[in-house]
């Protein structure tokens, strides 16, 4: 039994890792391809040559990106059969027809078209490059699509039987459509696009901090943070939906995440204390102690002042997910959030004074420094958002159909020891690769001396194949 338990914590450290490494990668992919979609578009619109150069510059980090993400998500592949080997038999009717949606129409997709959007400069016409870039943006899009559907059918597996030890799908429609995947698609769409301003903001604040390109950067710095005036309020709005949905379908996962040990006060009336910080007894059974606002979690989930919201103490034991990372990790993406709203409001303040134009941008140092700071909280925010829901879910692989202790290879401790350390490695080799790569492009900046590429270019006439036949016909 120990060696069981062993290998389960180790099978669930290892696939964390996994995925924690992986999702760096992908929400970058997906909302850098939007934004060079309109980079371009406003160059093909106005032909503004800095416009050009911001597009070109930010591909190049996309393609870095894109390529780590692919060497990641392959990997992670590899690891369902590895780690979760009962699981990935089980869910085969349902998973894998899904990921192999992902890869036919997303995936190879995207791929096709990414070649034309990097090799196609002069050789294709601006708007068929245009054209181009806006399929990557598009299928990036259908790839989070099918990858949400996924992960939110086993937060909420709809449409589905559990018989002879596999999910036969009962209902398309209603598996595909699971009640989370229609507030979490959005949610982590926009995240994406929130992520990829953030990213453009902080690395055109760090060269209008250095005083290079001033042109060129400031228009990444000024329309990014204005677009985040608009996305990130829409990103709270699309959260807290998300919050209740939750509640209504995973409340176990609510409470963990909320720290709600019980739905009663002693004395009999509703909790609905909400904590800002908190700490969990010996016991497991409630708080050791915690600093509470009274009503709020009310507020926050059933919008009224004294709603019921179940607690920890509904539900069996075995059941109850662990607390502690919930808690922290779900607070750590609201502060990030809440960071990221005052970085818009900020900056939408400076471009109603005028302070965002290119001869007065450079001296906002303290902006330009937070911009730079903030572009690391989305990838924070991500990666608390992720724990909490993926730990909220247990102990369940598929909520409330198959545990995760259910779902995990029965492999030793020792072969649990040995995938690790060979993910570790192999992912610490692609973050440390793609850190290079982007430290490298962004210290060189955009290339400035090369023409700029007004569509296909015609080839250069070819040279005479011999000087006495140049002679001959010149005579």
């Amino acid at each position: 039994m120990q060696n069981d338990a062993l290998s389960l914590l180790l099978s669930r450290l290892d696939f964390a890792w996994i995925t924690t490494m992986h999702i760096l990668y992908p929400p970058l992919t997906i909302g850098l391809s939007v934004l060079l979609f309109i980079s371009e578009w406003r160059w093909v619109r106005t032909n503004d040559e800095h416009w050009y150069r911001l597009t070109r510059f930010f591909e190049k980090l996309f393609v870095i990106n894109f390529g780590a993400g692919v060497a990641t998500g392959i990997t992670m592949e590899m690891a369902f059969g590895i780690l979760y080997g009962p699981f990935s038999q089980a869910a085969g009717p349902f998973l894998g027809q899904i990921l192999g949606y992902e890869t036919i129409t997303a995936f190879m997709y995207e791929a096709g078209f990414i070649g034309l959007m990097v090799f196609g400069w002069g050789k294709l016409g601006k708007k068929m490059h245009l054209f181009a870039t806006a399929n990557v943006a598009v299928a990036s899009t259908l790839s989070a699509w099918w990858i949400l559907v996924a992960n939110s059918w086993m937060q909420t597996p709809t449409g589905v039987v559990f018989k002879n030890g596999f999910f036969q799908v009962a209902d398309w429609g209603a598996a595909i459509f699971n009640p989370d995947v229609i507030l979490g698609f959005p949610h982590m769409e926009v995240a994406t696009i929130e992520l990829a301003l953030c990213f453009v903001a902080a690395v055109s604040a760090w060269q209008l901090l250095k005083r290079r390109h001033a042109a060129v950067f400031q228009r990444g710095l000024k329309w990014s943070i204005l677009a985040l005036v608009v996305i990130a309020p829409l990103q709270v709005y699309l959260g807290d939906g998300l919050g209740q949905d939750v509640a209504k379908n995973q409340p176990a996962a609510l409470a963990a995440l909320e720290g709600h040990y019980h739905t009663f006060n002693p004395d009999g009336s509703v909790n609905t204390g909400w904590h800002v910080v908190a700490w969990p007894n010996a016991k497991g059974d409630g708080t050791a102690w915690a600093i509470t606002i009274p009503h709020v979690l009310s507020l926050l989930e059933t919008h009224t002042w004294n709603g019921q919201v179940e607690g920890l103490d509904s539900f069996a034991p075995q059941d109850r997910p662990p607390m502690l990372i919930p808690f922290y990790a779900f607070r750590i993406m609201a502060g990030a959030g809440a960071a990221l709203l005052l970085l818009a409001f900020w900056g939408l303040w400076l471009a109603l004074r005028g302070k965002m134009a290119v001869q007065n941008i450079v001296s906002q140092k303290w902006f330009l420094r937070f911009t730079i700071f903030c572009g690391f909280l989305p990838y924070i925010a991500v990666w608390t958002g992720w724990w909490t829901r993926e730990i909220g879910r247990q102990p369940w692989v598929v909520y409330g159909m198959m545990t995760t202790a259910q779902g995990t290879s029965r492999m030793s401790a020792a072969q649990e020891i040995f995938w690790m350390i060979g993910y570790v490695g192999f992912e610490l080799m692609v973050w440390g690769g793609t850190w290079y790569f982007f430290a490298k492009a962004v210290r060189k900046g955009p290339d400035m001396e090369s023409p700029v590429v007004h569509g296909r270019q015609q080839a250069p006439a070819q040279a005479e194949p011999h000087a006495a036949l140049a002679f001959a016909k010149a005579k």
